[in-house]
């Protein structure tokens, strides 16, 4: 299984060249290959490329991508206080575009950044949009709803 999750996570790094210049994403990788070898030697032994696994896979993501975007928002926050070199809007979107709405969202809220910016927020709100589309596309076409 942790052979699976760092072959699908570094072949996503590989194919997605913006990435491979986001530090965070390597930290969410490490987290997520982290829960992988956790579960595997402490819980239960999975099958690689199995239905189970992607599962995991997706569950794992979710988690992390949205702890990882949420980190990077306070990294953010406090690097605008100090003055210092501060993460870009870009890649605060690109965290946001892989699923870390809710992280970003809970930054927003808790950290109160980027809340007031209006052209952040409607790229914010356009990420979301565009994946509640697509959720409920993939919905339709497995007639869930």
């Amino acid at each position: 299984m942790i052979i699976t999750f760092s072959v699908v996570l570094l072949g996503i790094l590989a194919i997605c060249r913006p990435l491979q210049r986001n530090p965070l994403y390597m930290l969410h990788c490490a987290l997520v290959i982290g829960a992988a070898y956790y579960v595997e030697n402490n819980m239960f032994k999975v099958t690689p490329f199995a239905p189970k696994t992607f599962l995991l896979l997706i569950v794992f993501h979710l988690v992390f991508i949205n702890i990882t975007t949420f980190i990077a928002y306070w990294l953010d926050k406090r690097a605008a206080k100090k003055g210092a070199w501060r993460i870009s809007e870009k890649r605060l979107h690109q965290l946001e575009l892989m699923g870390g709405i809710l992280g970003a969202f809970l930054g927003q809220v808790i950290l109160r950044h980027k809340s007031n910016k209006k052209e952040y927020k409607s790229v914010f709100v356009l990420i979301i949009i565009l994946q509640a589309s697509i959720v409920l596309g993939i919905l339709k076409f497995l007639s869930l709803i």
